[in-house]
């Protein structure tokens, strides 16, 4: 059998619609925003176009519509270099996404209609069996139906890959998945979602890494934003800084980029600490530009953060 190699992953394509605004309105009210991008998206979506510009050899695994944003999810694959096993579908559209940012701080909150991609079952996991089975990393997430998530990283476990599971949007998930990840990533929302308390003090964060580890985890990675990430193991527990790269703009994404930039390290072999760092500072450039896929950074911007940051 030959060596495992590239990252495949399985997840949503959705067309993002970024409102920029002061506040979100109310019901019945109508507010003026102060900018307005469309572009691809979806967390799969994203993390396989920031993988690949990472450096990483990625192919993604999705469903979209035969439309024009169907199309849109085509040429950014194409132009990003990722190797698109993705289904188009008569009589159905692609996903698509609400995204409010605010004006000041950039922060975002988000409405997801994954579309085509809300179809994707297990048919599809199958249909990329030879692929998932010879890759070195299998990454997932919550966008498309659990069912699948559940069998891609089943499939990928026994035959040996590394998997990342990033339980994104949050919600409840079945004992049995823990098992099934090497790595577990969420952010500090999702994470209190599974554990049932809040992820504001140094201590909670440890504490819910202890929680996700004892369910089964092989090891649990917390996003924390601006403070960075968290990383727990049976024997290691560390907290890694974020990277400034100037001014916020928009976090859409933020955690998508992590996740790219995590799984192409791991890919090439770097130890998880390192990984983290890598992946820490893709989303510091990330953040500094409007947008998800196209914010998404080079391997060589993120060389040369990394670099200036030693």
């Amino acid at each position: 059998m030959s060596e495992k190699s590239g990252i495949v992953i399985l997840g949503i394509f959705a067309a993002d619609t970024a409102y920029k605004a002061k506040r979100l309105p109310h019901i019945a009210e109508t507010l003026m925003g102060s900018g307005f991008t469309l572009g691809p998206g979806g967390k799969g979506s994203n993390q396989a176009i920031a993988a690949a510009k990472a450096g990483g050899k990625v192919t993604f695994i999705s469903r979209v519509g035969n439309d024009p944003f169907g199309e849109m999810a085509l040429a950014a694959y194409a132009a990003a270099g990722v190797k698109a096993n993705v289904m188009k579908m008569d009589g159905v559209s692609s996903g698509a996404a609400f995204i409010f940012v605010d004006e000041v701080t950039g922060d975002n909150a988000i409405i997801v209609a994954p579309g085509a991609a809300g179809l994707i079952g297990i048919e599809d996991v199958d249909a990329n069996r030879a692929e998932i089975e010879s890759a070195a990393i299998f990454m997932t997430q919550l966008e498309q139906p659990l069912e699948a998530a559940i069998h891609g990283l089943s499939m990928a476990k026994r035959a040996g890959a590394t998997t990342i599971f990033n339980p994104a949007p949050a919600r409840a998930i079945p004992d049995n998945i823990y098992g099934l990840c090497d790595f577990i990533v969420p952010n500090e929302v999702e994470a209190a979602e599974l554990v049932g308390h809040a992820i504001a003090t140094d201590e909670e964060v440890r504490a819910a890494g202890r929680t996700l580890l004892d369910r089964g985890a092989g090891a649990v990675i917390i996003t924390l934003g601006a403070r960075g990430a968290f990383y727990h193991t049976a024997g290691q527990s560390e907290f890694v800084p974020a990277f400034s790269a100037g001014d916020v703009v928009d976090t859409t994404g933020a955690g998508d980029a992590f996740l790219g930039g995590f799984a192409t390290a791991i890919s090439e072999g770097q130890e998880p600490i390192e990984a983290l760092r890598f992946g820490c500072a893709t989303a510091a450039i990330a953040v500094t530009r409007p947008g998800t896929a196209p914010a998404m950074p080079s391997r060589a911007e993120i060389s040369a953060l990394l670099g200036s940051s030693r």
